[in-house]
């Protein structure tokens, strides 16, 4: 067991044992039975559907060498270079650019890059972006942030307004289509502002557990890493700085499954100011740069 798989039981350990606690005072052994059911009935989708509540949050799609052929061939070619299974490849609409790797093994791993990623970024920058990914499945970064971010999707998905709505229109993690009546329509207002409040206090327990359960300095190791899958340092500080800057124009909303999913990307999606903070799992982008620029033999 690594390092990070050690971080992520003894956090997730607390939550678990408080809830089986609770169960005892409350309920005797039923409730002890009742609380190890509940804790069994989170930890299966963070285990086996993170991956899909991260690719919906970003409505990513699957896509082939035909559509995405440039892409493709790099994912190739990299997966190669570092002795790996040639993963899926996923592009999502989002206009940020942004990537991430999501996968319970290296055989599950995928590869979701944004439409603004590949739009912005040139063929060396979007190689040494595809390196940094595939090195987190390398060194089986993605089997414990695939965990983590899932649990987290189940913490924050009891807050989504998709409770709230009318059956026709729940959607987990995402808003339905506008309401057909009156009454539709205040169910719908009434659910955001019940999902807020929820928010409010789970967003602060889903952003804790990201918070201590992912180290930063897996970031460090895949960019040195995959850098030198891509051959090109300097590559891949440059992607990092347009994809920073470009980020800062266009932020995400820290909410639901989105949220969930920020420790997998490669640049933390949201404004890191006030609530979106407590989602922020990433070192500072300049120090990551500074690094980089380091490797390339850059005098310090």
């Amino acid at each position: 067991m690594n390092r990070n798989w050690l971080r992520v039981v003894a956090v997730t350990s607390v939550p678990a044992g408080a809830a089986v606690l609770g169960g005892a005072v409350l309920g005797g052994a039923p409730g002890v039975v009742v609380a190890v059911a509940a804790v069994a009935l989170a930890a299966f989708p963070a285990v086996f559907l993170a991956d899909r509540l991260a690719l919906s949050a970003m409505r990513a799609r699957p896509v082939g060498e035909v559509e995405y052929p440039e892409l493709y061939r790099m994912v190739r070619e990299v997966s190669r270079a570092a002795r790996l299974p040639v993963p899926r490849v996923y592009v999502s609409p989002a206009l940020q650019p942004n990537s991430f790797t999501i996968g319970r093994s290296r055989r599950t791993a995928t590869v979701c890059c944004t439409e603004g990623l590949i739009r912005l970024l040139t063929v060396d920058e979007l190689r040494g972006v595809v390196g940094h990914e595939l090195a987190h499945v390398r060194d089986r970064d993605t089997t414990v942030t695939s965990f983590s971010a899932g649990l987290a999707a189940v913490i924050t998905s009891l807050a989504s307004p998709a409770w709230f709505l009318p059956p026709g229109q729940a959607r987990l993690g995402f808003l339905g289509d506008a309401a057909e009546d009156d009454e539709a329509g205040e169910l719908s207002r009434a659910g955001r502002v019940v999902a807020g409040l929820a928010m409010l206090v789970l967003g602060p327990v889903a952003g804790l557990l990201l918070q201590l359960s992912v180290s930063r300095s897996r970031e460090y190791r895949a960019d040195a890493r995959g850098a030198a899958l891509a051959g090109d340092p300097l590559a891949l500080a440059r992607a990092l700085r347009k994809i920073e800057a470009r980020t800062v124009e266009l932020p995400l909303s820290a909410t639901g499954p989105l949220a969930s999913a920020s420790p997998l990307m490669i640049v933390n999606p949201f404004s890191g100011e006030g609530f979106d903070r407590m989602f922020s799992t990433h070192p500072p982008t300049g120090e990551r740069v500074f690094r980089l620029e380091g490797l390339a033999g850059y005098p310090r």
